[in-house]
């Protein structure tokens, strides 16, 4: 029987991210999808044109009625955008804490628009503690450690202090012919992951990521293999959208 996985997350009307991006990423690993829809999205692969939040209680009920429908063996979480919301999602999760859980923390869209009001932040550091992994990009990361001018280790170090099980940092943000990203869990070596920097634009790979993993985390991979082969995906999707030279 095929594993399922329950996405909380927005919609995108684009198609590029979002999730119609994590149903697509948990398809090509064989794996069946519920959701929880936390915001309908207006955008095209430019920019966002309006936001129209789903309230928390329906979030949480929509949450509740796939756990009761499925047999769920991992959650994946995005795009939140209200603190309400990001504690009522909280409030589920801590009704079934042996489901593994990865939360991608959407901060801003691609293009730029702000997706979760800073004053969440507390609240979303305390969901940290209740999720098996959380994905941050760089500038993620800066805002979450409230550190920007530390060295990465160091910020993802203050998010395991604060409570985080484990921390993957994406490296895709950052410079150089690799990109690297580091996973830092409590009383481990930090693990990094690096692969070729590729000239390559796509919308959604955060989306895909943090999809992946919960697709393997589903299958009962060990946190490090589920990230080697969730990259080793995103790496194989990003190829197919190098920019000509």
């Amino acid at each position: 029987m095929k594993p399922h996985v329950l996405v909380v997350a927005g919609s995108d009307s684009s198609g590029g991210a979002g999730i119609v991006r994590d149903i697509e990423t948990l398809a090509a690993f064989g794996v069946k999808a519920s959701v929880a829809i936390t915001a309908v999205t207006v955008q095209t692969h430019g920019s966002v044109q309006h936001v129209e939040v789903v309230s928390p209680d329906i979030v949480a009920a929509q949450m509740r009625a796939s756990l009761a429908a499925n047999t769920v063996a991992a959650v994946k979480i995005g795009m939140l955008g209200t603190a309400d919301t990001v504690a009522a999602v909280a409030g589920v999760l801590a009704d079934y804490p042996e489901i593994p859980v990865v939360l991608d923390p959407v901060l801003v869209s691609t293009s730029g628009t702000a997706l979760l009001p800073a004053e969440a932040k507390p609240r979303l550091l305390d969901l940290f503690r209740r999720c098996t992994l959380a994905t941050p990009n760089l500038p993620e990361l800066s805002w979450l450690a409230s550190r920007p001018s530390d060295e990465v280790t160091v910020q993802a170090g203050i998010l395991i202090k604060s409570g985080a099980q484990a921390v993957l940092v994406k490296g895709g943000h950052g410079a150089g012919e690799q990109s690297i990203d580091l996973l830092a869990r409590p009383d481990l070596p930090d693990h990094p992951f690096a692969s070729p920097r590729l000239a390559a634009t796509m919308r959604g790979t955060g989306c895909m990521l943090a999809s992946a993993i919960a697709a393997r985390l589903a299958y009962g991979d060990e946190l490090s293999i589920a990230v080697l082969a969730a990259k080793s995906h995103v790496h194989g999707k990003l190829s197919e959208h190098i920019q000509p030279s």
